[in-house]
């Protein structure tokens, strides 16, 4: 789904024009940046929490010549989803 295709979904569920609904989205969207780039989490009880994970340094390899390379440590943004979405768009695997 595209942000254009959430937009219009968020305006007929909402019974709200586009124009609104691209406003809220983006207001959020904003919100989310300022509140990751400050190290606070955001948590949506039911839906998931939006937070900064540190991700370990490593060694990697340069495809083209194979070179080692340095990666260095560094905080990334992750989304950990909450139980009512986990059970909302759970499927069973079929053997």
């Amino acid at each position: 789904m595209t942000k254009s295709e959430l937009v219009a979904a968020i305006a007929e569920k909402a019974g709200i024009r586009k124009k609104d609904a691209e406003a809220a989205l983006n207001a959020f969207i904003q919100v989310v940046e300022e509140a990751l780039k400050k190290g606070d989490k955001i948590e949506i009880r039911g839906f998931g929490t939006f937070l900064m994970k540190e991700r370990a340094p490593r060694v990697a390899r340069n495809p083209k010549t194979g070179e080692k390379v340095e990666v260095p440590a560094k905080l990334v943004p992750a989304f950990k989803p909450g139980k009512d979405l986990k059970e909302a768009t759970e499927k069973e695997i079929k053997k």
